[in-house]
């Protein structure tokens, strides 16, 4: 006669004890899938926004570097065309000033960029993560 194995859990209930886990409800699967998909979906945005802005940057300091070549040229022709040293130390400290003025405004065009840039990419990111909050929480608010 064939016996029944004894129980291995012994007094043990699995239905029991998960009943006793009280495991919060799940909210809807399909919800939370779309706030997901809504989050990548930002993300892609932010990173197309990023891209492109470092793309304009990229173009804007290409254009720089060839006008300071060109300017660096003209500079070297006015400089071999003064014979004069007072003259030319005059002509000298001018382009000088003019070089570090020209700089320093290219490096604010530039920063401008990067900022604008990166603020757009970024109030994009945190709108997003509004949202979802929001979103997240109307769903666990709904599952309880």
């Amino acid at each position: 006669m064939a016996t029944t194995p004894a129980n291995p859990f012994g007094d043990f209930d699995p239905k029991k004890f998960m009943t006793d886990l009280k495991i919060p409800p799940m909210p809807d699967v399909e919800a939370v899938l779309g706030t997901h998909k809504r989050n990548l979906e930002a993300l892609t945005e932010a990173n197309r926004v990023a891209v492109e802005g470092a793309q304009v940057v990229a173009r804007r300091h290409m254009e720089i570097m060839q006008s300071t070549m060109a300017e660096l040229k003209d500079t070297l022709k006015e400089l071999t065309s003064t014979t004069n040293p007072a003259g030319r130390a005059a002509k000298h400290a001018e382009l000088l000033r003019q070089a570090f003025e020209t700089s320093v405004a290219n490096s604010r065009e530039m920063s401008d960029l990067i900022q604008k840039s990166n603020t757009e990419a970024l109030g994009k990111l945190n709108a997003r993560f509004s949202e979802a909050m929001i979103e997240m929480k109307t769903l666990f608010d709904k599952a309880s």
